[in-house]
C-alpha cells in the first residue's frame, strides 16, 4: 500500500508492502513501530536505530498529525493512494474552470445519487454513495456549481474512471 506524507511543504512517497519493511522515495528501509504506555508514545525501530516518536492526531483537520521525533517537532499530512489521486483530479477541475466531470474513482456499486440535474451544489457537499470492497465512499463535489448532468442511478455498477456526473 503506498502513502504519502507531507512534512514542511516536502512530500515523501512511502509503500509498505512487505511487514518490517518500507520504501521511502525509492529507498528501502527496515522498520517496526510498536505503541508504548500510552496511546499516543510509540517506539520505532528504522534500520536498527531505535526512535521515540510522539503521534498526535490534530482534532480539526483528518489525517494531520503533530510528530515528536528527537526533541523535534513536525506537522505531517498523511494521505494513501486513493486521497491523493481524488485531491489532484480536484485541484485539476478547479484550476481548469471547465465542467467537472466527477468520475468514479474504483469500481463499485452506486448506492445512492443524493443530487439531481439543475440542483446547486456547494464545494464538498455529497453527491453520490459508491460501495466498493464493502466499504461506502461519499463523493464529494469538487466545487461549488450546477449539477449539469447525472449519467447513474442507485443500482448501477460503475468501472474505475467513469464518467458519473458533471458540474457546471
Amino acid at each position: 500500500m503506498k502513502y504519502y506524507a507531507t512534512i514542511n511543504e516536502q512530500t515523501y512517497e512511502i509503500a509498505v508492502d512487505v511487514p518490517g519493511r518500507i520504501t521511502v522515495d525509492g529507498a528501502e528501509l527496515a522498520a517496526d513501530m510498536q505503541a508504548v504506555g500510552g496511546r499516543q508514545l510509540y517506539s520505532l525501530l528504522l534500520n536498527n536505530v531505535s526512535h521515540e516518536v510522539l503521534l498526535d492526531p490534530d482534532a480539526e483537520q483528518r489525517n494531520v498529525y503533530r510528530v515528536m521525533v528527537g526533541g523535534r517537532r513536525y506537522i505531517v499530512k498523511v494521505q494513501d493512494e486513493r486521497s491523493r489521486r481524488l485531491a489532484l483530479a480536484d485541484r485539476t477541475v478547479r484550476a481548469s474552470g471547465a465542467e467537472a466531470a466527477v468520475k468514479a474513482p474504483i469500481s463499485g456499486l452506486v448506492v445512492k445519487t443524493a443530487v439531481a440535474p439543475g440542483q446547486t451544489v456547494a464545494e464538498g457537499e455529497t453527491l453520490i454513495i459508491l460501495e466498493a470492497m464493502k466499504m461506502e465512499n461519499e463523493l464529494r463535489s469538487p466545487r461549488s456549481g450546477v449539477v449539469h448532468e447525472v449519467r447513474v442511478t442507485r443500482g448501477d455498477q460503475v468501472a474505475s474512471g467513469q464518467v458519473l456526473m458533471t458540474i457546471r
